[in-house]
């Protein structure tokens, strides 16, 4: 199975909600709390253009927040790469 990580901060109803999709699919993955960690925010920013969180990645590929993984599996899409398969 793929390596899945959640940066994401305490108390950010849209990381609930994009851990919550991940565990209604089976999939365990690593939380990397950001909060008070300037490096790894910046780096975020630096990696994804985002500033925002939660940022999901599958085998170190971003896959964006909850908005776009939600849309991914609407899509049927975000099954086969929490699988490996794409």
């Amino acid at each position: 199975m793929p390596k899945v990580q959640v940066y994401s901060k305490e108390n950010c109803p849209y990381c609930v909600r994009a851990k919550s999709l991940l565990r209604k699919k089976g999939v365990e993955f690593e939380e990397i709390d950001v909060e008070h960690d300037d490096a790894k925010r910046n780096w975020l920013v630096e990696t994804t253009g985002q500033r925002t969180v939660p940022q999901v990645f599958v085998d170190g590929r971003s896959l964006g927040g909850f908005t776009d993984i939600e849309a991914l599996d609407h899509k049927g899409e975000l099954d086969p790469i929490l699988r490996g398969e794409a």
